[in-house]
């Protein structure tokens, strides 16, 4: 009897979706699928996973859903095997519910040998216990981030970061833009159902996020139950802290001097780990020349939400009142940049970093590309500061140089409030955020 409910329930193969956005993460989930026996997409809730998912699968079956009191959960429950049924590659969506899916899935793979069986998703890392396999050769594993402002739309594209490393760039006027839009961006982030809203609603979904991560994600992940006042400390605090390099102790400090709540180290390291199992975190490594240099490379990374809007959320802010702190939105405007660079990297099979060392000098964002080339990367909003971040970007290069490193291929100031993509007579390239992509 189960068995014939489960059937009607999953249905027939399924349609790909209407209206869906074509997403950047699909050029690695295609290489993977031919890769692997099962490709799992992991990131945020309402990133954008399922519907990437439904498109590249043939079958599908919801974990989430609530027909006949969760019975696919349920069935999941009394016998894996129920939910592996389907045409392929099928899809399993949010695998999490039920752990014990993972072990199945693996199973299957290396049962019947072939590729692009099966994609999951999931929205939070399970406890690891009751998972047998680590999966490693049988499902590989793709990340998955909210929308870059070209996916979206909101990026003309006139410049692709493939084509500054390969010495195509060609100048171009790239249209006016207004601080206004800007600050509605970072206030919008790049949630997939948003894009289409009216600006009066952007930013609802990023406040309701961190509520439901606070009331009930964080429980569901381990079934533990946490203090909220703490809780809601340490995400101002993140959001105070967006786009900084800030240790635990910081953030502690941070917390007692600002939200006057005392909170021990280890409450955060344990706050700090769920956020990070929910992906709601996505912080920036830094920079190893894989060198024995003269100075020190700093290790630590930088902080930041996964998407910008969360960090708006966090603070509590709104547009009018970012319009009114341009010193704070200009980390907000960092985080944004350094959203959408990461997503261009990994299109290009490239990692994003940043640099500091012992001497104060920094650089906002490195690209490496795999051969080992690499580009530097300073984000500035207004024009006022882009002699300075060039010059600061020349500095970096002479000090790889001095050093031993290869100097970067490409220097490049990402601007906010620019009208034109160009190249400086110093080398140092110029491009508007709202003209790049992939």
């Amino acid at each position: 009897m189960f068995r014939l409910v489960f059937k009607e329930s999953r249905g027939d193969s399924i349609k790909k979706p209407v209206g869906y956005r074509k997403r950047l993460v699909e050029k690695q989930l295609d290489e993977y699928i031919e890769s692997f026996g099962a490709v799992s997409i992991e990131g945020p809730k309402f990133c954008g996973k399922t519907w990437t998912g439904l498109s590249r699968s043939n079958s599908v079956i919801f974990m989430g859903d609530p027909k006949n009191n969760f019975q696919n959960r349920t069935l999941a429950k009394i016998d894996p095997s129920f939910v592996l049924e389907g045409e392929r590659p099928h899809l399993i969506d949010e695998w999490q519910e039920v752990p014990e899916l993972w072990d199945a899935v693996r199973f299957e793979v290396d049962k019947n040998q072939g590729k692009g069986k099966f994609i999951l998703t999931v929205s939070s890392t399970p406890n690891h216990k009751g998972i047998m396999h680590s999966g490693t050769g049988r499902i590989g594993k793709i990340r998955m981030s909210t929308m870059s402002l070209f996916e979206i739309g909101d990026s003309s594209g006139h410049v692709s970061l493939n084509e500054l490393f390969s010495g195509k760039f060609k100048p171009c006027l790239t249209g006016e833009v207004k601080l206004d839009d800007l600050i509605s961006f970072v206030v919008r982030g790049g949630w997939p159902d948003d894009a289409n809203l009216n600006k009066k609603m952007w930013g609802n979904t990023a406040r309701e996020y961190l509520k439901t991560v606070v009331d009930d994600d964080m429980f569901a992940v381990d079934g533990v139950k946490r203090d909220v006042k703490k809780v809601w400390a340490l995400l101002h605090s993140l959001g105070r802290n967006e786009s900084t390099i800030v240790s635990n102790t910081t953030l502690r400090k941070d917390i007692e001097n600002i939200d006057d709540e005392l909170i021990d180290p280890s409450t955060i390291s344990d706050y700090l780990n769920i956020f990070n199992r929910l992906f709601i975190l996505d912080d920036q490594p830094s920079f190893n020349t894989k060198l024995r240099l003269t100075r020190r490379i700093l290790k630590s990374p930088k902080r930041h939400f996964v998407d910008p809007s969360l960090a708006v959320a966090a603070l509590g802010a709104t547009k009018e009142m970012l319009f009114n702190d341009l010193n704070t939105f200009g980390f907000l405007f960092e985080s944004l940049c350094s959203h959408d660079l990461k997503i261009y990297a990994n299109y290009n099979n490239a990692n994003l970093f940043h640099y500091r060392d012992e001497k104060g000098n920094e650089i906002d964002a490195i690209i490496e590309l795999p051969d080992g080339r690499f580009g530097a990367f300073e984000i500035k909003l207004g024009t006022d500061k882009i002699d300075k971040a060039a010059s600061d970007l020349i500095k970096f290069s002479s000090i790889m140089e001095k050093e031993g490193k290869k100097a970067p291929a490409i220097l490049c100031v990402i601007c906010g409030l620019t009208s034109a993509a160009y190249l400086r007579d110093d080398g140092v390239y110029v491009i508007p955020i709202t003209a790049l992509r992939e």
